[in-house]
């Protein structure tokens, strides 16, 4: 389809051009002697009505002398005249008067035009005039080889002087120019060619390069191409437009430099990725490099200097080579400008001759922008923006450009300066939650791994912990709230100190999740908004009890996957456990389940992170962590380095968190029982089988110590209980003395005072022992007391 539907009404001819306008011819006496048929288009009047006649007849006016003196005049002569139409009608003409004399005959040819359509023509040639010798829009004509034939002012202006072009190719105008517009061919031979062969106009076309004129500062121009033909449709050459658009161009690209700073600078949270982005986004657009110097402080997540300027003892965060981050200080001297720009905390253009900065890199003339980072009135740093290959300086638009980016990336580094604070304190937090390190047991050889699913705060809602108990037993108990991040990590801290505290209370594992679903739930419907109560729905654990003496263990469950047991040959089994509700539900009871193991025995107590993730069910993972404990020769660390090189790369769903147990037996040379009637001269023979069993032991030095705490014990027992009490020592880490009975009353350590005949015994027992206790059981009490073994 035609472009221009109207293009054949443009017509750049004269209305007075004899091939347009209207024709005839006067004799002497001023009479039509000829009448063309442009005339007859005109006016409308027939070559027979007016041949022969007075030309006056054809005027709208009285006749004048005027007519005839235009008609005798020597020279051709012009006015404006009314003629009358044929229809009645006046038409107002310019008409040329033009004197012949032809064998001894005057006769004047008269040639007509309307005055509105000659004042059109007019116009039309003023803009022609206007486009070669004011418009800024640069015109150059090629012909069909391409070679420059004429250019207009605004070329001539660019190329300093178009006659020294004229006859030579396009591709000679500017030489290192290229196309910056990638919808078309970037060759401007190829995108001419394409003109010429096609007729399609090639338009809008982003051109950059350096103008002959102006040879230093970089140009963008808007161009298009166009087909020249002549009437008979023959190609001529072609011609091109250019305009200048290097400002709208600059405000364009800074706007879209703003708006992908917007997207990347301070989004990753990290101070040098954060020092990248900004170079990033800055380079190449604004300048060839960019510099981040930042005080040790903010990188290290303290509040920047206060008082003065951090001239001094800075850090490189982004430079030339990665070679130069965090690798030496940057110091600026007190007078240098870079130290005045963080004085004064405004931007400092410094433009340097050839070589002022030394080093093979610094042949040219250079231009910097030393940008402060500022934020909350506080300076972070430095930013140096710094050109080399466009050594002018930084001009008022780019300072401001400069200037947002720089807030821009102050934000972003002190955002980052805050979040590693605040993940240091988070760390902090986590590792003071979770035990710091594990207490070595007889009873069990233990290993464990915590991996939080947030790695970027560091810390979670899981938890595990190993509590050491009265008789060399040990509480074992892993739990998960939840979420992530420090509310989570506060919830679990508060739910593992509530389990150790009743842990200490000797309970077995299903009155222990009772009363500990009590709390939580006392928690939730208090609606205190302390990060326990608000993940209380969400809190499940186990709690398990060994016994190295019997190799009974013990164990109930709220609401979470029951353990792994594999054997000492190497048989894997899951425990038949029904987990109970989770925690903070209520009303539903928690049942314990008993398991005899064997020494050597290895116990994985979890959470759901380390068998479950988005891809596979919680059965693949039970089955994976199971045919991992099949080889439960292998030291427990190195069990738990398999666990977690068998988790599903990728990032994690959930916490991960990961408590194996390998079982020790305690054996019958480490304990003795003896069962004893309740009768009180049964405590002179307690006391000679201590001493008998310590002589044995090596313990002689304990003898009368222990001697003391067993007598004292075993007559409690007997003066209290109805029934057998029964005497055990273990030689553990310490000497272990326990009396357990059938009573259910409850001892209490008093102060005797000087008249009491009784009242003793206890408080003798606390002073001897380095601790002691009571702990109940089904059919009735066990009173113990450690002995530190010298």
């Amino acid at each position: 389809m035609d472009r221009f539907p109207h293009a054949a009404n443009v017509d750049f001819r004269s209305p007075l051009d004899l091939s347009k306008a209207a024709t005839a011819v006067l004799d002497a006496e001023g009479r039509v002697s000829g009448w063309g048929s442009s005339a007859q288009r005109l006016l409308g009047h027939a070559a027979e009505d007016v041949l022969g006649r007075p030309a006056a007849r054809l005027l709208a006016a009285a006749p004048t002398p005027r007519l005839s003196t235009l008609c005798k005049a020597p020279g051709t002569r012009s006015a404006v005249l009314d003629l009358r139409c044929v229809d009645g009608g006046t038409l107002r003409a310019a008409v040329t008067f033009c004197p012949l004399s032809h064998r001894g005959e005057a006769a004047t040819v008269v040639v007509a035009a309307g005055l509105e359509t000659l004042r059109g023509w007019e116009v039309q040639l003023a803009m022609l005039q206007g486009l070669a010798t004011e418009s800024p829009v640069g015109l150059t004509i090629f012909d069909n080889d391409m070679r420059v034939v004429w250019g207009n002012v605004s070329t001539d202006l660019e190329l300093a002087g178009i006659g020294q072009y004229i006859g030579r190719p396009a591709a000679d105008l500017f030489p290192e120019g290229e196309f910056i517009s990638r919808h078309h061919p970037p060759d401007e031979d190829q995108i001419m060619e394409h003109v010429m062969t096609t007729g399609e106009p090639i338009m809008g076309m982003h051109y950059r390069g350096r103008a002959p004129a102006d040879p230093v500062r970089e140009h963008v121009w808007s161009c298009s191409y166009h087909r020249l033909v002549d009437a008979r449709g023959e190609p001529l050459g072609l011609f091109e437009e250019s305009l200048d658009i290097t400002d709208r161009y600059r405000a364009q690209e800074r706007l879209s430099l703003l708006v992908r700073a917007g997207k990347r600078i301070g989004a990753s949270l990290d101070v040098r990725r954060t020092a990248a982005e900004l170079a990033d986004v800055a380079v190449p657009q604004l300048a060839d490099e960019v510099l981040v110097d930042l005080p040790p402080a903010v990188i290290e997540g303290r509040q920047p200097p206060t008082g003065s300027a951090p001239g001094h003892s800075l850090l490189r965060m982004h430079g030339r080579t990665p070679e130069e981050f965090r690798t030496s200080p940057v110091s600026y001297p007190p007078s240098s400008l870079q130290a005045t720009s963080l004085a004064t905390s405004r931007p400092v253009v410094d433009v340097g001759p050839p070589g002022s900065l030394g080093g093979p890199e610094s042949d040219g003339s250079y231009s910097c922008l030393f940008v402060p980072l500022i934020t909350r009135d506080a300076v972070l740093g430095l930013a140096t923006f710094r050109r080399s290959s466009n050594p002018d300086p930084f001009g008022a638009e780019e300072q401001a450009l400069a200037l947002e980016l720089a807030e821009r990336a102050a934000v972003g580094i002190d955002n980052a300066r805050r979040y590693t604070s605040q993940h240091a304190a988070a760390l902090v937090l986590q590792r003071s939650l979770l035990p710091q390190r594990l207490p070595e047991q007889s009873a069990v050889d233990v290993a464990y791994r915590y991996l939080p699913a947030d790695s970027r705060v560091g810390v979670g809602g899981d938890w595990f912990d190993v509590i050491p108990l009265s008789g060399a037993r040990v509480g074992l108990t892993v739990g998960d709230v939840v979420g992530h991040g420090v509310h989570a990590a506060a919830a679990m801290g508060r739910l593992r100190a509530t389990v150790r505290t009743l842990a200490l209370l000797d309970l077995d594992p299903a009155e222990l999740l009772t009363r500990l679903d009590d709390l939580v739930a006392q928690d939730s419907e208090s609606g205190a908004d302390d990060g326990m109560s608000a993940e209380a729905l969400g809190v499940t654990c186990l709690y398990a009890i060994y016994d190295p003496v019997s190799g009974r263990c013990v164990w109930a469950s709220a609401g979470h996957p029951p353990p792994i047991v594999a054997d000492a040959n190497g048989a894997v089994a899951l425990s038949a456990l029904a987990p109970g509700p989770p925690l903070g539900l209520g009303g539903l009871p928690y049942e314990n389940v008993e398991l005899s193991l064997s020494g050597g025995s290895v116990v994985a107590l979890f959470t759901d992170g380390v068998v479950e993730d988005r891809r596979t069910d919680i059965d693949s993972g039970i089955d994976r962590l199971a045919q991992i404990l099949a080889w439960q020769r292998c030291p427990v660390e190195e069990l738990c380095d398999r666990a977690l090189a068998a988790l599903p790369p990728g990032p994690q769903a959930d916490d991960a968190t990961l408590l194996l147990v390998r079982t020790r037996r305690l054996g019958p040379d480490r304990v003795t029982d003896l069962e004893l009637p309740p009768d009180p001269a049964m405590v002179a023979r307690a006391r000679t089988l201590a001493e008998r069993q310590l002589a044995n032991w090596g313990l002689s030095e304990l003898s009368f110590t222990a001697e003391l705490v067993v007598s004292e014990l075993v007559t409690n027992g007997i003066r209290y209980a109805t029934g057998p009490v029964m005497l055990r020592l273990i030689r553990d880490r310490c000497l272990l003395c326990e009396v357990s009975d059938n009573a259910h009353t409850a001892p209490h350590l008093r102060r005797a005072r000087r008249d009491d005949e009784g009242g003793r015994g206890l408080f003798l027992v606390a002073q001897m022992s380095q601790r002691w206790g009571t702990r109940y059981t089904s059919s009735g009490k066990t009173i113990w007391a450690e002995l530190a073994i010298p």
